[in-house]
């Protein structure tokens, strides 16, 4: 339950509340004329995509290295159905509104697309970005989306990612301590 004072700071920042979630869409309604404008513009588009479960510092390196490729960010996220499919029955941990808000208060993303397929191939084919990017934990030609990209002239690149954190080792590090706890 919100507390007086969230529901004060809500009321009194509704533009800015606003302008975070005006840049979340889900897939299927997502406003094609906006990649379009984008274009016109002559700004380079760029995508990854992700869970983005628990946001962290690796997250956050990451995401600035991909804006810093381009002018556009537009963050593909896994809806909580498709998390569920890739990662099981206990994920996500955040859902997916929290997450889409989270990834789109961020200052260097500029559009969160939710989708709902295991992978974010439609959603690569549909906006056709000028550059794909994934961590260096992928090989380009691994990457989905990779043949579509490079088929429209585009480029697939890896980035370096921040070693020492992943939402993975923060559940487990969570789950250790609650197993610690039970013990004492």
């Amino acid at each position: 339950m919100a507390t007086y004072t969230e529901f004060s700071y809500y009321k009194n920042n509704k533009h800015e509340l606003n302008e975070i979630t005006s840049k979340i869409y889900r897939s299927k309604d997502f406003p094609i004329s906006k990649v379009y404008t984008w274009w016109c513009d002559r700004k380079h588009i760029v995508f990854t995509n992700g869970v983005f479960d628990l946001l962290h510092k690796g997250h956050l390196e990451y995401l600035y290295k991909a804006k810093q490729l381009g002018e556009i960010l537009i963050v593909g996220l896994n809806s909580d159905e498709s998390v569920k499919k890739i990662k099981g029955p206990d994920r996500p941990i955040n859902d997916e509104r929290t997450r889409a808000m989270i990834l789109a208060s961020l200052i260097f993303v500029d559009a969160v697309i939710l989708f709902d397929e295991e992978t974010p191939l439609n959603l690569i084919k549909l906006i056709s970005p000028d550059i794909l990017v994934k961590g260096k934990d992928y090989k380009e030609e691994d990457i989905v989306g990779y043949s579509h990209v490079k088929q429209k002239k585009g480029k697939v690149i890896t980035i370096e990612l921040t070693e020492g954190y992943s939402t993975t080792k923060i559940i487990d590090k969570i789950n250790a301590l609650q197993e610690t706890r039970r013990q004492n």
